[in-house]
């Protein structure tokens, strides 16, 4: 595959076989960011697990201590008392079975999607929409939950949901280049710690396969993951 001028310079900056630290690692990150506009930093977590078995499933949500930087837009299914917190809270867009409607209509401008436990029969209708988008709410993920405001709170502020794709790997956004290599250090850690506290007791072998961050248009930086393999994360 052939790469722009701005890769290539972006990719001189650090040795694309060394192993590098998490700090270390986000810092070049954040220096390989070319583009013309703020891009987003991800992590790429591939694990030792097979996601076809129930039993090695890894998904949780986390509140990064220093948000996204994206503005997050949040749909909410809750009614009655419910629904005003949720309004109260800052959601975008609130409703019921209207919501449904819409949603079947093509609506789909909003980035999280949170209802209350009463609202699941509705919600389930939606599964083929929803689903494949990754928007579907869970218990798992803190999406569905009686305390809608909290969880609208929380969306605002940065937290995010972790899931293995089918090739059992994580992508997660971790933040702007602009945060710098500090910041996004502190998101990185916060996503790791979940993840490494997340692994199944049907895991067997190494767990963290491998790790990489990366910018919207930039290189990929490989991390040493050997201080992840012990079920907890030292801070850097």
């Amino acid at each position: 595959m052939k790469h722009g001028k701005k890769y290539v310079e972006s990719a001189k900056l650090f040795d694309k076989a060394n192993l590098y630290e998490v700090s270390e690692a986000l810092d070049l990150a954040a220096k390989t960011a070319s583009a013309k506009f703020d891009e987003t930093v991800e992590m790429h977590i591939r694990l030792g697990v097979d996601s076809r078995h129930a039993d090695q499933q890894v998904r949780g949500a986390v509140v990064l201590p220093n948000g996204t930087g994206k503005t997050v837009r949040v749909a909410v299914f809750a009614k009655g008392d419910a629904a005003k917190a949720a309004e109260e809270a800052g959601a975008d867009v609130v409703g019921d079975q209207d919501l449904v409607e819409k949603i079947q209509g093509g609506f789909m401008d909003f980035d999280v999607c949170i209802a209350s436990p009463d609202m699941m029969g509705l919600v389930g209708r939606l599964g083929k929409v929803l689903g494949p988008r990754g928007l579907m709410p869970s218990p798992k993920a803190g999406t569905v939950t009686p305390d809608v405001a909290k969880a609208v709170t929380e969306a605002k502020a940065g937290k995010i949901e972790y899931r293995l794709d089918k090739t059992n790997i994580i992508h997660c956004p971790i933040g702007k280049a602009s945060f710098g290599g500090e910041k996004l250090t502190e998101n990185a850690m916060t996503l790791l710690d979940a993840v490494v506290k997340a692994k199944p007791a049907a895991a067997k072998g190494t767990y963290i396969r491998s790790c990489v961050v990366a910018t919207t248009m930039g290189p990929g930086i490989r991390i040493n993951t050997a201080k992840f393999q012990g079920g907890a994360v030292v801070a850097e």
